[in-house]
């Protein structure tokens, strides 16, 4: 199946989750992601690299949230994180690929951060917004 456009984003703040709606053989399906993953998965050059040797290990972000969401054309959203980082496309392609893969790619993050006596954990005092 190609990558479906969605129907509906909405952002859940108190769970931090990015719920995605999509018309699926007539019928409406939601899907959720975090927006850890979502920011630890960040398809921009700061988080990437320029190649995956290049990839940068996202740690600390277990409390990210999201400030705005920004449609970019009718392919993509470009998601305003609290910590400031907002440059990255989400293109509908790359947000259904994630959804596909949320449980290997989650998987994977876990081991990396292990490999790396890593925490998703942040260094300071997580301040909560009300």
């Amino acid at each position: 199946m190609s990558a479906p456009m969605p129907t509906g984003v909405h952002y859940h703040q108190r769970s931090r989750e990015l719920a995605l709606t999509y018309d699926i053989n007539g019928e409406q399906q939601s899907f959720r992601l975090s927006a850890e993953m979502l920011r630890v998965y960040s398809p921009s050059a700061e988080v990437r690299g320029h190649s995956p040797e290049q990839a940068v290990l996202q740690t600390g972000m277990k409390y990210i949230g999201l400030k705005n969401i920004t449609p970019v054309g009718n392919y993509a959203l470009k998601l305003h994180f609290d910590d400031g980082h907002d440059s990255g496309l989400y293109t509908y392609a790359y947000l259904w690929e994630m959804i596909e893969n949320r449980e290997l790619w989650w998987d994977d993050y876990l081991h990396e951060l292990k490999k790396a006596n890593a925490s998703r954990e942040p260094l300071g005092i997580p301040l909560q917004s009300q």
